[in-house]
């Protein structure tokens, strides 16, 4: 466990992340440390990269096996590059504050389906989406520490439908196994969900309505069925 975390008390309920991340934030060595940010989409990743962009110095990496329809998959992973190259464009060079890199990553839907085996019937946030997450972060772990990042974290606590204790538990948990330190955070704190669907309208971004895995897909056509029933 880290000094913030026992000083903290770990990863208790009642943690308030974002005043966590203020508090690293304020170190003043912040801006010369690197960040790998995994990244769920653009348009969560929208207000992320603006509220960080010039507070750490930032690589996204898009990792989502998730996303097991490949053409899903291209469209979200071309928007968020597309994102990342209008907010760079705002700059003068590569060497200017605030400029945003990527790391590629592989699109491997088959690793996904193999732990969400058993587990399709999973309630949404159940242990099927806790399995993902964890999945996503600790590529993400192992993709830091090769890359001598100071830290790494998601955006995926931005979503008002994720659980930011759960996922910074995960993070953490895989800070101490990898040797890389998580950034805590809660995006949604501070209206930055709202902020990012602000973001999403300014930039054009193209906005999915589930997750991106097949189980999610069918859940969100079996509520939109409901709901036009109902009507």
């Amino acid at each position: 466990m880290s000094r913030e975390q026992q000083r903290t008390g770990g990863n208790r309920a009642d943690r308030n992340y974002q005043k966590e991340l203020e508090r690293l934030l304020e170190l003043p060595d912040m801006a010369e440390r690197k960040l790998l940010l995994h990244s769920c989409c653009a348009p969560c990743s929208s207000y992320v990269l603006e509220y960080l962009r010039t507070r750490l110095q930032i690589t996204v990496f898009y990792y989502n096996p998730n996303i097991t329809e490949q053409d899903e998959y291209g469209k979200r992973e071309a928007e968020q590059k597309r994102l990342i190259g209008m907010l760079n464009a705002q700059l003068g060079d590569s060497q200017s504050p605030g400029y945003i890199h990527i790391r590629q990553a592989e699109y491997e839907p088959e690793r996904f389906l193999e732990m969400a085996r058993g587990r399709e019937n999973c309630p949404e946030g159940g242990e099927r989406c806790l399995g993902c997450y964890e999945q996503r972060l600790r590529k993400t772990a192992e993709q830091a520490r090769a890359g001598g990042f100071d830290y790494f974290t998601t955006t995926l606590t931005i979503s008002p439908l994720k659980n930011a204790a759960k996922l910074n538990a995960i993070g953490e948990r895989l800070a101490a196994e990898y040797g890389v330190a998580y950034l805590p955070s809660d995006f949604k704190k501070k209206n930055g969900y709202k902020r990012s669907v602000e973001l999403s309208a300014a930039y054009g971004l193209y906005r999915q309505n589930y997750c991106g895995c097949i189980y999610s897909q069918r859940n969100k056509d079996i509520q939109l069925q409901t709901e036009k029933e109902h009507c």
